[in-house]
């Protein structure tokens, strides 16, 4: 590579001072892309409920901690304000922030935790974009990127996730539907849909053996998932990369949805 192309592409991810939000980083995926955000120059908030990991992550990045639980509608506002008063504006939202809240099959589902499952994996990441959306638009460009499942393309025999598929699919329909309104003022929103990689929701898989020969022997890359294979979508899609994408679901799944 030339010197003058290796420029151009660096000058592609380079994120030096924007400012990020991420939720649900206090393990993860989500900690993974406050981390691969910081090193390329982004101002990182760090949004989850756990407020000791929060500030360690904090610190190492050189970014702030908004302790918040994303599953209570009612909080969720106070997350921007924090943000804008701490780094400035941002622009650019990662909303990885997601859980089950049951293991009920469909029909034995309880109300209440369809509903948490709900506010935690749709109605917060739609409040924290409308939230964003005026800054965006101040600065005359965003990036919002959704983090969904395979789970809301696919059913997945033997994982009962009714509302947590619900939840999953309806972030590519409103992905879709904020990226045509918002377009005009140069926000892009994305959704990226990762398949079965090692979190704290799919931990119980991993450790038994039954459960980890069948993700392996049902995911045609032979190798195991993590949340690093996974923050690379998301880096593509925060930055100059992936400037002309935009109401997209990209899933990141090692072939599983390709079989």
């Amino acid at each position: 590579m030339t010197p003058a192309r290796e420029g151009t592409a660096r000058e592609m991810f380079d994120l030096d001072g924007r400012v990020a939000i991420v939720t649900g980083a206090s393990s993860g995926l989500g900690a993974s892309a406050a981390r691969t955000l910081a090193s390329l120059g982004a101002r990182v908030a760090v949004v989850a409920r756990r407020q000791d990991r929060l500030a360690a992550l904090a610190r190492e990045i050189d970014g702030i901690a908004v302790a918040c639980d994303l599953s209570d509608p009612e909080r969720v506002g106070s997350v921007v304000p924090a943000v804008v008063e701490g780094l400035g504006p941002p622009e650019i939202l990662v909303n990885a922030a997601g859980s089950m809240f049951t293991e009920e099959r469909a029909e034995s589902e309880p109300l209440d935790a369809v509903r948490r499952t709900l506010d935690l994996n749709l109605v917060a990441p739609f409040l924290l974009a409308q939230a964003v959306f005026p800054h965006m638009r101040a600065v005359g460009r965003g990036a919002i990127v959704n983090v969904s499942s395979i789970s809301g393309r696919v059913g997945i025999p033997g994982i009962p996730q009714a509302s947590y598929a619900a939840s999953k699919a309806g972030l590519s329909g409103l992905t879709a539907e904020l990226a045509v309104q918002w377009a005009r003022h140069s926000i892009r929103v994305n959704t990226v849909a990762p398949g079965f990689f090692r979190s704290e929701i799919t931990g119980p898989l991993y450790e038994s053996e039954r459960a980890a020969e069948y993700l392996r022997r049902n995911t045609p890359l032979p190798k195991e998932g993590s949340a690093d294979d996974i923050v690379g979508a998301i880096v593509w899609l925060a930055g100059d990369a992936g400037s002309y994408v935009t109401g997209q679901t990209i899933v990141v799944d090692g072939g599983w949805t390709a079989r």
